[in-house]
């Protein structure tokens, strides 16, 4: 099964997202913070991490840092209305697979989300 976090501090845009994933055989769960995350990436082990860089407390690319402390071999896309060339080059040298800036499309987001599961089953 296909697994697949989704953080973000809007959860409109989580649960927007879960619905459509999860009608792609995906299972889904979702995160309103860079602590949340954290909680959720240990609990669920998710194969990729969609994950908004603006949050209060603990902010995106915080949470990135931690993630690939203790989970290196999860995929984490960042995703952002925030397009600065410093966020990004921040991003990529945290160990960011990907930067998407919102607004999303859905048919490149899913094909980004299947290739990195694709890439890991290859892996493994």
């Amino acid at each position: 099964m296909k697994k697949l976090l989704i953080v973000d501090d809007e959860v409109e845009i989580c649960e927007f997202l879960k619905s459509f994933f999860e009608d792609r055989d995906f299972k889904v769960a979702t995160a309103v913070s860079g602590e949340d995350a954290l909680r959720q990436v240990a609990v669920f082990q998710p194969h990729v991490v969609l994950l908004d860089i603006q949050m209060p407390g603990l902010d995106g690319l915080g949470a990135l840092k931690k993630i690939r402390e203790s989970y290196p071999k999860v995929k984490v896309i960042m995703v952002t209305a925030v397009e600065t060339q410093d966020k990004i080059e921040e991003a990529m040298r945290l160990g960011a697979d990907n930067y998407i800036t919102k607004p999303l499309s859905l048919e490149y987001l899913e094909k980004d989300v299947q290739d990195k599961i694709d890439l890991l089953a290859k892996i493994a």
